[in-house]
């Protein structure tokens, strides 16, 4: 019999915790998880799961409007009840915090409620009791990262972004990634005059600049003010306003600040680095390709390592990691062509290399480029356009990036990263048969490949 309390004491039930230590349940571990908050973690209580909720609510002014080109007519104005929504959005969370709940009881792990410290390679203490265990899993995720700005205290983030009691008229939403995107779309959607405030020349740093490109101008499109390398030195609350001073000296009054400007490792303060685990400069957790720490006993997944910051990925880290230390079957997670989806308005699918990251990598690269109005919008008159990309290596013929911007994009993209996480070449993506009409098949039936840079590094 084990000396230990617990075989695997887990410390944050996220998406990544809660999968490892039911896993490991499931393998007859004694298992024990803590959790400060509400078990669910970011994606299920203030992330992935709350915001998808509100883009769906967001996403009924398009249908109301589109739907006049296909003879509907509507009686009255359509108006949104954000306090309605929001306790919709709310009531789903609770079910799915309870249902969280029940798959760690019915798997046997023993749930803390309260902050946990690691004291040794063993030990763990939560609300003053110690707690020993043969190995300790880190899951503790990440949160906003606000910057040091005079009067950042003024500001929100995305946790308070999902919950606001009311609707500001006019919102600034500092930052240009996909959190800040994806709420732009959502509160320009509900009616509030949304400008984005973004250090670069347009959104989505790191993903492909074709993609960067067509989401800027289809934001615009809709109404949303992008103000390009900007900025913010100064927040000043002027009676219920609040007034944003950017280094170039202008200006902006709005009702609610949002920063969307990245996140942090949640892994200060719990003890780590007294007993040995190594942190990066930002916090991040060093592990190996096992999720294994400096500290052999003590290994971590997830956000809070920072790796590939993606619920689904958290996930595998996690029942990878089970798999290894408790049922002798070691297994890493390949981060190499993880799919992934930014649900702005319009959403943005996505899985494999930009095309700037593949000519780094791959050398050279053929790319396939379409850019069309889709049917829908044939009827509905609305101003929107789809954006597809292939980026292929020459050398091999294998699809190593595919882009998306329009509708749909995150549904479809989920197909094609089958496709091309098992190696598929161009010329197998133009032997299939599309399915007609979609705007998916246009994947599969683009032939004419973009000219080459021009390489002007000689001038």
């Amino acid at each position: 019999m084990s000396t230990y309390d617990f075989d695997l004491f887990t410390i944050g039930a996220g998406s990544g915790g809660v999968a490892a230590s039911r896993r490991a349940g499931s393998y007859g571990a004694r298992v024990a998880i803590a959790e400060e908050s509400r078990v669910g973690g970011t994606c299920v209580i203030r992330g992935c799961v709350p915001k998808k909720l509100l883009v769906y609510g967001a996403h009924f002014r398009d249908e109301f409007e589109d739907a006049a080109g296909f003879g509907w007519t509507l009686p009255g104005s359509p108006r949104i009840d954000w306090a309605r929504l929001v306790a919709a959005k709310d009531r789903e969370v609770d079910r799915l915090n309870g249902v969280y709940i029940r798959m760690l009881r019915d798997s046997g792990v023993t749930l803390m409620e309260g902050r946990a410290r690691v004291v040794d390679g063993h030990t763990v203490e939560v609300n003053g009791a110690r707690f020993t265990a043969g190995t300790i899993l880190v899951a503790t995720g990440s949160r906003p990262l606000l910057p040091e700005v005079r009067g950042i205290e003024h500001a929100i983030t995305s946790n308070e972004a999902l919950g606001l009691p009311s609707l500001p008229a006019r919102m600034a939403i500092v930052g240009g990634g996909y959190i800040g995107v994806e709420l732009a779309g959502v509160f320009n959607a509900l009616g509030v005059a949304v400008t984005m405030i973004i250090r670069a020349d347009t959104v989505l740093r790191g993903f492909d600049d074709d993609v960067r490109a067509v989401l800027t101008a289809e934001l615009r499109k809709r109404g949303i003010t992008i103000r390009c390398e900007t900025l913010i030195e100064d927040i000043e609350q002027r009676g219920d306003a609040l007034s944003l001073l950017t280094r170039a000296g202008e200006t902006l009054e709005v009702d609610a600040a949002l920063y969307a400007t990245g996140r942090t490792p949640n892994t200060r303060g719990i003890g780590l680095e007294e007993v040995g685990v190594q942190l990066d400069a930002v916090g991040a957790i060093a592990v190996d390709r096992m999720s294994q720490t400096a500290v052999p006993s003590i290994y971590a997944v997830g956000d809070c390592t920072n790796r590939k910051n993606l619920t689904p990925v958290a996930i595998h880290e996690g029942r990878a990691f089970a798999e290894t230390v408790f049922h002798d079957r070691p297994m890493s997670v390949d981060h190499e062509y993880v799919a992934s989806a930014v649900f702005s308005q319009p959403p943005v699918g996505t899985v494999g290399y930009s095309e700037r990251e593949a000519r780094a990598l791959f050398g050279k690269v053929d790319v396939y480029v379409t850019n069309f109005r889709p049917m829908k919008h044939t009827l509905s008159g609305r101003d929107e356009r789809v954006m597809m990309k292939l980026v292929v290596a020459r050398d091999t013929d294998r699809v190593v990036g595919v882009h998306m911007v329009g509708a749909d994009s995150a549904e479809i993209m989920q197909g094609f990263a089958v496709a091309v996480r098992c190696g598929a070449t161009k010329a197998q993506f133009d032997a299939t048969v599309g399915i007609h009409p979609t705007a998916a098949e246009e994947l599969v039936t683009m032939r004419d490949r973009r000219p080459d840079p021009v390489d002007t590094s000689g001038d």
